[in-house]
């Protein structure tokens, strides 16, 4: 099949890309043009790359048309963030494509009422964020109902080589892990309680890669992408300081008195982490699709990790 990757670039199309040209697919990757994979895995060779700026292109109205102009057979949407964006590239594919397959993401659900949820639990999503995707899953299954093809995968917390992953605290500062690596006290919010669910990048490619082998089983579906089970921030911070042959030092603080020792941009990603606290299921994916995740979620931040401080020696 011909099929156009949008944002083939990023996180999960650095992986998805050479996955289905390997399988023998054609493959478009469609980004700006600015940035190149994360990593050029055999396979993207074969990959024919188109520079479209969507932002530009949308605010014209010329997008969809560009993309159905490629006349794929499926279309990989990983970089949509706005209904109206979705509406506009469903209503330029209507009749003209196959399969359509959306990127969501677990905050659809919220804060979850129970542990662990499907894909079944009401859609309460609390921020900008989870609120704009939640808007989009239901238009892409309301428009499904009506014929056209799509399918949404939700992942947790996207990690691989290549960038940050979520630290143990629950942001981005790369310094918990070389406090972890250096026996350096780390201080992490309230309990330690609160739960993450990474998922590695190229899990995320191979559930996208199932979806679009099985139409029949996928279409008209949404599927939680992450790692089988969560971790506790505490849990992570002690197999993380295990990597360097280190017994993590914790210590604890409640939020009011932890948020005022961070930036607040941290402060905003953690809390952001702690009130979602996932724990999805993957049960449907698995049992549906044959989703084999190869990482668990410490596992999935390890091999991102373990990459930026190869780079740093």
């Amino acid at each position: 099949m011909r099929v156009v990757i949008i944002g083939a670039t990023g996180h999960i199309g650095t992986w998805l890309a050479p996955r289905l040209s390997n399988a023998g697919h054609e493959v478009i990757g469609v980004s700006r043009g600015a940035r190149e994979p994360y990593h050029a895995f055999p396979g993207w060779e074969n990959v024919r790359r188109v520079g479209i700026d969507r932002e530009t292109r949308e605010i014209d109205g010329s997008f969809g048309n560009a993309i159905a102009s490629l006349t794929p057979d499926v279309v990989v949407d990983l970089i949509c963030f706005d209904a109206s964006s979705a509406l506009h590239l469903v209503d330029a594919l209507r009749g003209r494509v196959g399969h359509f397959l959306h990127c969501g993401t677990l905050w659809v659900h919220g804060i979850p009422r129970s542990r662990p949820y499907d894909e079944a639990v009401a859609r309460e999503p609390v921020g900008d964020y989870g609120i704009r995707k939640a808007e989009i899953e239901r238009l892409l299954l309301e428009e499904s109902e009506r014929g056209f093809p799509a399918t949404i995968l939700h992942p947790g917390h996207i990690t691989g080589p290549g960038w940050h992953p979520i630290n143990p605290a629950g942001n981005l500062d790369p310094s918990i892990f070389d406090h972890l690596a250096r026996g350096i006290p780390v201080v992490l919010p309230d309990d330690g309680a609160a739960t993450l669910q990474h998922v590695h990048a190229d899990d995320v490619a191979q559930a996208f890669e199932l979806a679009i082998e099985q139409p029949d089983k996928s279409i008209g579906e949404a599927f939680h992408v992450a790692a089988c089970e969560p971790v506790t921030m505490k849990t992570y911070a002690e197999q993380a300081a295990a990597w360097y042959g280190r017994k993590a030092a914790i210590e604890f603080l409640p939020w009011d008195s932890w948020k005022a020792g961070v930036t607040e941009r941290d402060a905003e990603i953690t809390l952001d982490h702690m009130i979602h606290s996932p724990f999805a299921s993957v049960e449907k994916a698995v049992t549906m699709l044959g989703f084999n995740p190869r990482f668990t979620a410490v596992e999935a931040a390890r091999d991102a990790q373990m990459g930026l401080d190869m780079r740093m020696r």
